[in-house]
């Protein structure tokens, strides 16, 4: 099961995210997300444990919990498509028409 972690600290990494779920399961990836220009955190990431009763405990157990003075959100991430809403193709910006 793939799991978003919100609000987390900018300071947090991969390594500390990965031993925050540990004692859970072993975590199959840990990715925290960057901004592309700065590489600086977004505040949010993700977990994949491959069982689904581990995944269930860690966010019963992480969500709301303090880690580095911010109260994070853990819950079972959505699919890319459903959470990007709807973010079609064709591009943006100013057209003139």
């Amino acid at each position: 099961m793939r799991l978003y972690v919100g609000n987390l600290s900018f300071d947090t990494n991969e390594s500390e995210l990965r031993e925050l779920f540990t004692p859970f399961g072993e975590p199959e990836s840990v990715k925290i997300i960057t901004d592309r220009d700065t590489g600086r955190s977004k505040g949010f990431g993700f977990v994949e444990l491959t069982n689904n009763s581990q995944a269930t405990a860690a966010m019963g157990a992480l969500n709301g919990k303090e880690v580095n003075g911010r109260a994070l959100t853990v819950n079972e991430a959505r699919p890319r498509n459903e959470a990007s809403g709807n973010r079609g193709g064709y591009g943006g910006g100013r057209g003139r028409y």
